[in-house]
């Protein structure tokens, strides 16, 4: 993290102050097509990305591009409607530094969501699965460059980022609602191209149970800022080698639909209960 970035960071952080003073110290980041959770908080106040200094934009379809602060379940929130992908073009200081900023506004709890293709044959489309562990496939990485100490450790630890008690909960959750909840390992890719048959193969050989593009340049820097972390993927479509399908935005999307009240539900139980 650099000079530069981090007085933008401040900058970034100035100007959301001067709209709302609101406090939290949960936040949520909000994958595609599962913006619908929006519908459920009780809105204080909502920031176009557009409109705060420094902010990435988001330019993927089903991301609408908002800060938005409340209460769900009676916590304080906030939620980032959309988010930024490394093959969209963006660094991974860019893409991360959303993260950042929660950081810095009192965000301690995080919990990401995303869409993710089913590695695991056990698995089925618009199932929910809990991430435990990551693989990190990404050409590069958010901390790379020289480090800020107050921000956190040169060589952060990364052998428990996802909290294990949140997994547990969340599973738990799942179960208690009767909503299907499977726990796995999610590899992250740069994208935007999907994976060929053998990619695949290799990414399940190495012990992935989910890919997605996201998520993962997130985690690494809340970890490093010393957030709890939970992250929740829907499985949008499934890439073990007989289910296999040509798939498109809109099949992604309406799988992610498809998932979306369940995610709600448990999501705002898991609030209650970590509240």
């Amino acid at each position: 993290m650099n000079v530069l970035t981090k007085k933008q960071a401040s900058e970034a952080v100035s100007y959301i102050q001067s709209i709302s003073d609101f406090q939290a110290e949960f936040g949520i980041i909000l994958g595609t097509g599962l913006g619908a959770l929006v519908e459920d908080i009780d809105i204080v106040n909502s920031i176009k990305y557009d409109d705060i200094p420094h902010f990435p934009i988001s330019t993927v379809e089903s991301h609408h591009g908002r800060l938005i602060f409340g209460k769900l379940e009676g916590i304080n929130v906030i939620v980032m409607q959309g988010r930024f992908h490394y093959y969209e073009g963006y660094s991974m200081l860019e893409i991360t530094f959303p993260v950042r900023i929660l950081a810095m506004l009192g965000i301690r709890k995080l919990l990401i969501s995303n869409a993710a293709g089913g590695l695991n044959d056990e698995f089925d489309v618009s199932q929910l699965m809990v991430v435990s562990d990551h693989i990190d496939l990404f050409p590069d990485n958010p901390l790379r460059g020289k480090n800020s100490d107050h921000w956190g450790p040169r060589f952060p630890d990364m052998s428990e980022v996802y909290n294990r008690e949140w997994q547990n909960l969340l599973l738990s959750i799942g179960k208690k609602l009767g909503i299907i909840v499977n726990k796995g390992v999610y590899a992250g890719v740069s994208g935007p191209n999907l994976e060929t048959k053998a990619e695949y193969k290799y990414l399940a050989v190495i012990g992935a149970d989910a890919v997605g593009m996201s998520t993962i340049p997130e985690a690494i820097v809340a970890h490093h800022m010393g957030m709890k972390i939970g992250a929740i993927s829907v499985i949008t479509d499934m890439c073990t080698p007989d289910r296999i399908e040509k798939v498109t935005v809109e099949k992604v999307i309406a799988a992610a639909h498809k998932a979306e009240p369940g995610l709600t539900r448990i999501i705002r139980q898991f609030l209650k209960e970590v509240g």
